[in-house]
Order: structure tokens, then C-alpha cells, then sequence
């Protein structure tokens, strides 16, 4: 299935779909009881808020006739009236946030449940940084609107139609002439709220790509700070956030334009008003109390209009954000799952077989990584792939984990073709050593348990001795307790090396790929590790990829890559003997090397 590209920055920009906020609904759904609470709490203090200038009115209509009783009367209704109000709009706050933070609570696990199990094409496309920039930054917009603005919009709209409603029951002639203004106030907050609504995804835009560019240099922080390349940096990012400050700005900036007109029209209407009722007061045409229940009406009102126009941009930046959101949960990734998966043999003997496989990288379509390879590798049997670098070995070790699916041909475990199934069930018995070790933020024997994680203390520590990792383990200051630093940046590169090898053999699985597994261990780890991986790959069929032919060359079978196609295969002296690409590398590295030693 092909992959469904991300809108583009052009695409992104002149979205104008208030409606996206729609594509929240599966999320909301499930907490429909929690969500129907806080309305019932919302429109019962609306409403309470409503009848409070009608007792005003009776209040100033009977001040001067009233012996006292009514008024006393009407205050301690009033009190009631202010506690049910307290009651209801705490009752409300706890619900609506709640309820929010619950929502962006399950937007972010799906995101991230999502994102975690996309293949490696997808993130030729897009930035690492920029994913997470849409899963916090952008799930805590949508958090402000569902959590508050929504809540504010609902009782502002609710106010708005209660008043409007009880301003026709009021005054009609005053009533009408407010509802003139209603064009003049919609009109700019459709054609400002727009343009407000392009320059909010916009920003959010620049942002991700902010993060995008933050989290790369900071990973690479040692690269940079080694090449000089500190103030590059500092001016790649300087002028990335910079173009999302001049996206903000102008939101802003028009925003506050909106603002502006919409509450001058409102008011300036409502003054308007009030002195045609002023007039009518002094006529008889209707009493003070009325004209004062009119004019908080009016108030309410005229508030409950600025407050939508202020929120209608929070609500077109949080749809702007849930396009985004959206964008990624409906991203198709390339490599899927069947629908019916097939189910091999309960015990697989990890039979591997290539049959005139080509593939090429998205990213590069037009380059071959590799060319109607045919490769049959037996149970049990290891095998080694060597050749120049950009020959296609990786690639073959990429394949065989299925993070890629070939243009043509086949790969088959245990004669099942890999796209016939579930990649977890088939990747449970594959054990990676990748060539550039992944250590995560933990402690040491965590992150040895992370190949197993059932494994017990003594199967770590035996792992790790059999990957000659114990010593140096038990040498750091809490042993096996050690926290390792983000990206294992207290260790050494053969440590780290040695932790990912322990880690492959606790996994204990058939298959062991073996990505130049020893390239950054010196010469005595290498050979105690070279014994491990030796007693590892007894029984186990084992692919290792390396560019230092000693590490290989016993080997059952080498299978020499070059340019994407194998060009030779045999063992090692057999290659020798044949001479070609092999025997020139052997050549290189064991009489070259020992020459210039």
C-alpha cells in the first residue's frame, strides 16, 4: 500500500477547516458521562446567571414603594441564587478540566501507541523533533480549548441566547435594534477569523520544525561542538524560531484587530441603544427597573460576543492542531501488518530465504540498494555478508526484521513469506546487534533485560558475562544499579557495544543478526566477545555483517556484496583462492596491515 505523504507546508498553511475539531469526537466518545456532567453543570449555572437581573429589576421597580420585607427577601434570594452559582461553576471547572485532560491524555498514548510502531520509511519524511512537537505542544492546545475555551463558548453561547431571549421579553423595540449590529459583528470575525485561523497553523508549523531542529543538534551536541559548528547551529535555529515569532506576531496582530472592531461595534451598538431607552424611560414608555434589566441583558450579551470572538481564534489554533494530530494518525505506513496473518511452526528453526529480491530506499528511488538478490541461508547455519560500504549488507539485515518490504521478489521465514506475517510475532525471534548500539536512559541491567524482559538478575549477569560486560559492569559505582545517561553517554562505545551484545544473547532467539557487532571493541574484548558470539551461534542461524574480515572468517559461508548484487560466495579461503573482491579486501586488511604494523 503506499504510504500517504504529510500535507504539505503550503497545503498546511491555507487550511481554514474550523470543523477538524470534529476529529476529536472518537476520543471524546468514551467519556460521554463525564462530558453530558459537565454540561448539565454548565446550563444550570447559565441559567442562574440569567435570572439575577430580573430580581434587580423587581429591586429597583419596588424600592421605593417596598416597606423592606420584599427587599430583604429579594437579597437572601440573591445570596442563594451567588452559592448555587459557586457550587455549580466549581462542579463545572473540576468536570470540563477533567474531562479534558483525560481526552489529551488518550490523544497522546494513541499518537505515541501509533508513532512507536511505524516503519523506518515513515521518518525519512519527517523529523523526529516535529513528532514530538505535535504530541505535546499541539495536544496541549487542543487540552486549553477542550479543558476551558469549549466550557467558556458553550456558557458565553448560552448567555448570549438566554439573554437575547429575555431582552425580546424585556424591551422587542430595543431588542430589534440590537439585533441589527449582529451582521456587523459576524462579518469581521468570518473574514478576520480566517485569516487568524492560517496564521495559527502556520505558527504551529514553524514550531515543530523548531523542535525538529533543536532535538537534532542536541543529540549530535559532541559532533557540533567537535566541527565548530556551534554558531550554524545557533543561526539555523535563531532563524527558525524567528519565522515562527513572525507567524505569531501577525497572528496576534490580527487577532487583536478582531478584537478591537468587534468590541466597539458591541458596544458602541449597546450605548446606542441604551440612550433611544434612556429616552423611553423619561416617556413612560418603560420603567427604570426595566430599562436596568435591559441594560445588564445587554452587558451579558455584549460580553458573551467578545468573549466568542476571542475564543474563535483559540478554537481555529486548535484546529489547526488536530489537523496535525489527525495527519498523523491517518498517515499510512508503508510496511502493514495482513489482516489474517498465517502461523508458522511453534518452533521455528530459522530458515531464511532471499528470492530475487530488489529493493531501494524511499528516500532514494532511483539508486538500487540492492539487485535481484537470491540468498538461501540454512537453519543454523551463519553466514557472513562483507563488501564495501553502500554494498547492500545492512540492507539485508533491514529486510529481514521487515522494517522495509522489497519492490520484487520474496523474503521467507521458515518458508512463510514475511508479508504474510505479524511482524512482532515473527520479530520475537530475531535478536539484533545493530552497529550503532542503542542504549536507553536507564540503568545498566535494564537495559540488558530490555532482550527479555521476564529475565531474572542471574540471566542479566550471565548474559552479560557471556558478552564479556560483566567486569566493567560491576566496576561502575551502584554495578548493575548504574544509571547509563541518555543515550549511554557514560559509557564507551565498546561498553555500549558489549551491553547490545548481552542484551542479543539474552534474548535467546533463533535467528542472531549481527550488524559489525565488535567494530568499536579493542582487540581483547573483541576476542572474548568472538568467543561468545561464537558459543551463540551454535544452533542458531546467524548473519554478521562486518567489515573486518577476521572477525568472519570462520564463518560457515561468506557471501561477498558489492554494488547491491552478490558477486561471490564460498569460505574464506575458498575466496581467497578465487581471487576478485574478496582476496583483494583479505589482501588489504591481513598483509597491508601487518606491513604497515
Amino acid at each position: 500500500m503506499a504510504e500517504a505523504p504529510l500535507q504539505s507546508e503550503q497545503d498546511r498553511a491555507t487550511s481554514k477547516r474550523v470543523g477538524a475539531l470534529r476529529d476529536l469526537w472518537p476520543f471524546m466518545r468514551p467519556h460521554r458521562t463525564m462530558m453530558i456532567a459537565a454540561m448539565v453543570a454548565l446550563v444550570s449555572t447559565a441559567a442562574i446567571s440569567l435570572i439575577l437581573p430580573l430580581a434587580v429589576r423587581r429591586v429597583v421597580d419596588n424600592f421605593e414603594v417596598d416597606d423592606g420585607g420584599l427587599l430583604d427577601r429579594y437579597f437572601a434570594a440573591a445570596l442563594i441564587i451567588a452559592a448555587l452559582m459557586a457550587v455549580g461553576s466549581a462542579l463545572r471547572y473540576y468536570l470540563v478540566t477533567r474531562f479534558g485532560e483525560r481526552v489529551v491524555a488518550d490523544i497522546r498514548k494513541t499518537l505515541f501507541d501509533r508513532m512507536i510502531s511505524m516503519s523506518p520509511a515513515f521518518f525519512e519524511r519527517i523529523m523526529t523533533g516535529e513528532v514530538l512537537s505535535r504530541i505535546t505542544t499541539d495536544t496541549t492546545l487542543i487540552l486549553s480549548v477542550i479543558g476551558s475555551s469549549v466550557s467558556i463558548a458553550l456558557r458565553q453561547s448560552l448567555t448570549l441566547i438566554g439573554g437575547l431571549i429575555l431582552l425580546m421579553v424585556t424591551s422587542a423595540k430595543l431588542t430589534g435594534l440590537v439585533l441589527l449590529l449582529v451582521p456587523a459583528v459576524i462579518l469581521p470575525i468570518i473574514l478576520l477569523g480566517r485569516r487568524v485561523r492560517a496564521l495559527s497553523r502556520e505558527n504551529q508549523d514553524w514550531i515543530a520544525s523548531s523542535s525538529g531542529s533543536a532535538s537534532e543538534a542536541l543529540l549530535s551536541a559532541q559532533t557540533v561542538q567537535a566541527y565548530t559548528n556551534e554558531a550554524a547551529s545557533r543561526a539555523s535555529f535563531s532563524d527558525i524560531t524567528e519565522k515562527s515569532f513572525d507567524a505569531a506576531r501577525k497572528r496576534i496582530a490580527v487577532r487583536a484587530l478582531m478584537t478591537a472592531i468587534i468590541i466597539f461595534l458591541v458596544f458602541a451598538g449597546v450605548v446606542g441603544v441604551l440612550w433611544i431607552g434612556a429616552r423611553d424611560v423619561r416617556g413612560g414608555v418603560m420603567t427604570v427597573g426595566e430599562l436596568v434589566q435591559f441594560l445588564i441583558y445587554s452587558v451579558m450579551v455584549a460580553g458573551g460576543v467578545a468573549a466568542l470572538s476571542e475564543i474563535w481564534g483559540e478554537l481555529q489554533r486548535a484546529a489547526g492542531a488536530t489537523e496535525r494530530l489527525v495527519e498523523l494518525l491517518h498517515s499510512v505506513d508503508a510496511v502493514q501488518d495482513p489482516e489474517t496473518p498465517k502461523q508458522i511452526e511453534a518452533k521455528r528453526i530459522g530458515a531464511i530465504s532471499f528470492r530475487d529480491v530488489s529493493f531501494s530506499y524511499p528516500s532514494r528511488p532511483g539508486i538500487s540498494a540492492l539487485d535481484h538478490v537470491t540468498l538461501d541461508v540454512k537453519p543454523g547455519e551463519t553466514v557472513a555478508l562483507v563488501g564495501p560500504s553502500g554494498a547492500g549488507k545492512t540492507t539485508i539485515i533491514q529486510l529481514i526484521q521487515r522494517f522495509y518490504d522489497p519492490q520484487s521478489g520474496a523474503i521467507l521465514f521458515d518458508d512463510v513469506d514475511l508479508r504474510h506475517l505479524a511482524r512482532e510475532e515473527f520479530r520475537r525471534d530475531i535478536a539484533l546487534v545493530p552497529q550503532d548500539p542503542v542504549i536507553f536512559a536507564t540503568t545498566a541491567r535494564e537495559n540488558i533485560r530490555f532482550g527479555r524482559p521476564g529475565a531474572t538478575d542471574a540471566e542479566v549477569e550471565e548474559a552479560a558475562r557471556a558478552a564479556a560486560a560483566h567486569d566493567f559492569l560491576m566496576a561502575l559505582p551502584d554495578g548493575y544499579e548504574s544509571y547509563v545517561g541518555e543515550r549511554g553517554v557514560m559509557l564507551s562505545g565498546g561498553q555500549k557495544q558489549r551491553i547490545a551484545i548481552a542484551r542479543a544473547i539474552l534474548r535467546d532467539a533463533p535467528v542472531l543478526l549481527l550488524d559489525e557487532a565488535t567494530s568499536a571493541l579493542d582487540a581483547e574484548s573483541e576476542h572474548l566477545v568472538q568467543k561468545a558470539v561464537e558459543s551463540l551461534a551454535e544452533g542458531r542461524t546467524t548473519l554478521i555483517v562486518a567489515h573486518r574480515l577476521a572477525t568472519v572468517k570462520k564463518a560457515d559461508r561468506i557471501v561477498v556484496f558489492e554494488a547491491g548484487k552478490i558477486v561471490a560466495t564460498g569460505t574464506h579461503d575458498e575466496l581467497v583462492a578465487q581471487g576478485g573482491l574478496y582476496a583483494r579486501l583479505a589482501r588489504l586488511q591481513f598483509t597491508e596491515g601487518l606491513a604497515a604494523e
